[in-house]
């Protein structure tokens, strides 16, 4: 028989979801403020005692509730932060298989694609996936099994507010750690990601992909020419984030393409740098925007992720073996033509002080971009490759951007000799004889 004290405990329990089962909008309302007061931060065990081991009664009633409202966003916030108290408790595995049992995820997961629903409510929904998700493997697989990754991935793009884009961001680094199944998937929509109008969303995308790299281990194709456009931001923490991804991509076996598609572009297409060209001929307010046109931007940033100096560690300088792979890819050539582009100063600074470390490294090329400029122009470059922009007439502009230099023939020869050297030197041919003796 039930204790006078437990029967009191169960009498007010029933009063209590009685008086919910009542209730108006108003009136849960105010019982979810209640509630949040009073049970945040508590564990299972103490939620059973508030509800004389009933808790889990009162927990359906708010499932059940949010899938009858959460397309009108009635009282949705208090609703899913009740929610969460259950789903986030100590020891409350429990409530979580009862919340996921009733269709929990997919209506989170919906509740992120409609648009009359508040962006904090979308936010408060994202936490209760991260408690999901952070709950063990196979709660990260049912996530991504119910199409998930699409459906964050596609309010990440979406949503204009930055608190919450970073709680996504959360959300999809938990989905790509411990998740062997569908890490795959989290990586392609983060890549897909890349091209969306949120730079915030471009920014959280290419810090994760870089995390996402290092466990996958394996590119995907489409990574680079999406990662490259990245560079055409007017966002410097977005291309900062694009460089340090690129960076990580040399590891890998997209690289010869990286390094190509860098070298290609510090020479814009007549096609893109075209574009303007009719606006500006009709309208003189119109050359105020060819400094920022996208392709120069690109440009310019092509020429700091290949070596310019103000990055603490960068290609051409971090590893000689990729600066010789973008001499054979006449990398030379493209920072003279993008040094005499006096459409944008930035591309011209920045292809500067680059070049200025292949001819410090490499005899041939010093060799050849001192003929090419012909004295006067390569002493004032050397003097001051930074500011060399701002000291060039139009004339040598137009000798920079007309260069023809190629290096890559004495590249051949060179290591051509180096090989020669390597096999006709005495100890090589010593060990020719010892090998031919044996035989």
């Amino acid at each position: 028989m039930t204790s006078i004290k437990e029967q009191a405990a169960i009498s007010r329990l029933l009063s209590f979801l009685q008086d919910w089962d009542n209730a108006g909008k108003v009136a849960r309302s105010h019982i979810l403020d209640s509630f949040i007061e009073t049970n945040q931060g508590k564990t299972a065990p103490e939620l059973e005692q508030e509800f004389s081991q009933g808790a889990s009664l009162f927990l359906v009633r708010l499932t059940t509730w949010l899938r009858l409202t959460y397309m009108t966003g009635s009282c949705l916030d208090k609703l899913l932060r009740s929610i969460g108290i259950f789903l986030s408790a100590v020891s409350s595995n429990r409530y979580l298989i009862e919340f996921l049992e009733v269709g929990g995820v997919l209506t989170l997961l919906e509740i992120l694609g409609l648009e009359k629903i508040k962006e904090e409510d979308k936010k408060e929904s994202i936490k209760l996936l991260q408690v999901v998700a952070n709950s063990g493997r196979k709660y990260k697989e049912l996530i991504c099994e119910s199409y998930g990754v699409r459906s964050i991935a596609e309010f990440l793009a979406k949503s204009k507010s930055e608190e919450t884009q970073e709680e996504v961001q959360v959300l999809l680094d938990s989905l790509v750690h411990g998740n062997p199944k569908y890490q795959n998937q989290v990586y392609k929509g983060l890549i897909a990601l890349l091209p969306c109008a949120s730079p915030k969303a471009q920014q959280l995308s290419l810090q994760t992909l870089r995390t996402a790299q290092s466990i996958i281990g394996a590119t995907h194709p489409s990574i680079v020419d999406c990662v490259l456009k990245v560079l055409r931001t007017m966002h410097l923490e977005v291309q900062y984030e694009a460089i340090e991804l690129i960076k990580d991509l040399v590891n890998y076996d997209v690289c010869p393409a990286l390094l190509r598609g860098l070298v290609d572009l510090l020479i814009p297409s007549v096609r893109e740098t075209s574009k303007l060209q009719p606006k500006i001929l009709n309208d003189s307010s119109v050359l105020q925007l060819t400094a920022q046109l996208p392709v120069f931007l690109q440009q310019a940033a092509a020429a700091k992720t290949i070596g310019a100096n103000p990055l603490p560690r960068v290609l051409a300088r971090s590893n000689t073996s990729l600066a010789q792979e973008m001499l054979h890819l006449r990398v030379v050539h493209s920072l003279l033509s993008a040094m005499g582009n006096t459409d944008h100063s930035n591309s011209q600074r920045q292809a500067s002080l680059t070049l200025q470390y292949f001819v410090q490294t490499f005899p041939v090329v010093e060799q050849h971009v001192r003929k090419s400029m012909g004295e006067e122009l390569y002493q004032l470059f050397l003097s001051s490759p930074e500011n060399l922009y701002m000291k060039i007439d139009s004339i040598q502009a137009d000798i920079l951007a007309a260069n023809k230099v190629n290096v890559t023939r004495e590249l051949h020869l060179t290591e051509a000799c180096s090989s020669m050297s390597f096999c006709f030197s005495p100890g090589n041919e010593d060990q020719n004889e010892d090998t031919e003796g044996k035989e």
